[in-house]
């Protein structure tokens, strides 16, 4: 079957598991978060990467009463982190299974994604020493600055997280107004509310960020930006009334929009952003739009089929012309995690 073919009945009354950590354990070893998997086996000779060390101190952070479990690999991916930063500040991304890093320190995604999974580890871990070893290290790096818009973004996420907690930071809140500057603002053109001409990656992160911005810094045009830019974005990858998201390629303005392969990031950076656009706005349109990443990796996707496996916990690594890719790499398994922590955060 291929995504331009009749599409299964759309599943109906699957309800949403709890966020499942049992895959997530399994990538687990005591120095990090690995990168790969083939199937649920481990890839080891793939070692691990800040990136998703990253994001699995985001997820683990965020558990409102985390187990004892679910602690130990906050407090394994917060020693990871503070192993990669630079005294600049910078981190490394690559670390070899012989534990040797394989690149120099730097200020790419992996830097934005780092301060992410620090700044919130600092405003949310119950743990109090986990909170205070995250907030020494978010502080080392704050100051820094990255010429990708997107991986500013990645950075900014983790400086709201923490300017919620102490609204007086006024380091956060610089990384936080100079972030939503890298972005820019959306176009005047109703059919292309975004400000470059292509679409990537984690795309609804960047519409996040102003958001956040125009409310924590008390900024309603840059609000109202990130809002439009949101709704856009939700609306163009939304067929038949599920989510269908944009794929590895990604998209540029003017050219045909592929819809293959999909990737679970990307369902999680619009479950991340729709969430905060309800708490900010409380519009209903927005925590409909949480369900719909939800429901796609449950299965109201293009091909009808489950994105995740309930064997195991994992996220499956992205929706072919023919199916899920089976492996359940440390990406896609925590894109699920952070999208059905959403939902349960609604019906707590």
């Amino acid at each position: 079957m291929t995504l331009g073919a009749a599409r299964p009945a759309r599943p109906a009354g699957r309800a949403a598991p709890p966020a499942p950590f049992t895959h997530l354990v399994r990538l687990t070893d005591d120095t990090g978060l690995f990168e790969h998997a083939r199937h649920a086996t481990v890839r080891r000779e793939h070692g691990y990467c800040t990136d998703d060390v990253a994001r699995g101190l985001v997820v683990t952070s965020r558990e409102p009463s985390p187990s004892a479990e679910v602690l130990r690999l906050a407090e394994r991916y917060l020693t990871f982190l503070v192993h990669a930063q630079d005294t600049g500040g910078a981190f490394h991304n690559r670390l070899g299974f012989d534990r040797s890093w394989a690149d120099e320190p730097g200020l790419g995604d992996w830097w934005g994604r780092a301060l992410w999974g620090l700044g919130t580890a600092a405003a949310r871990c119950p743990a109090p020493w986990i909170r205070q070893e995250a907030r020494i290290a978010f502080g080392q790096g704050v100051s820094r600055r990255a010429a990708s818009p997107r991986a500013m973004a990645f950075a900014a996420l983790g400086a709201a997280e923490l300017l919620r907690a102490e609204p007086g930071d006024r380091a956060a809140a610089a990384l936080l107004t100079d972030a939503a500057a890298a972005i820019g603002r959306p176009g005047p053109d109703p059919a292309w509310r975004w400000p470059r001409d292509r679409l990537t990656y984690a795309n609804a992160a960047l519409a996040e960020v102003l958001v956040l911005a125009g409310d924590l810094l008390g900024d309603p045009s840059t609000l109202a930006a990130g809002l439009r830019m949101l709704a856009w974005l939700l609306d163009v990858q939304t067929s038949d009334g599920h989510l269908s998201v944009l794929p590895a390629a990604g998209w540029r303005r003017g050219t045909p929009r592929r819809r293959h392969d999909q990737q679970p990031i990307e369902v999680a950076a619009l479950a991340d952003a729709c969430a905060t656009a309800a708490a900010v706005t409380g519009d209903p349109i927005w925590p409909a739009g949480v369900d719909r990443c939800v429901a796609w990796f449950l299965g109201d996707n293009d091909l009808g089929q489950a994105m995740w496996d309930p064997a195991t916990g994992g996220g499956y690594d992205g929706l072919t012309p023919h199916g899920p890719n089976l492996n359940q790499g440390a990406e896609s398994t925590l894109a699920l995690i952070s999208t059905l922590q959403h939902r349960a955060a609604r019906i707590a």
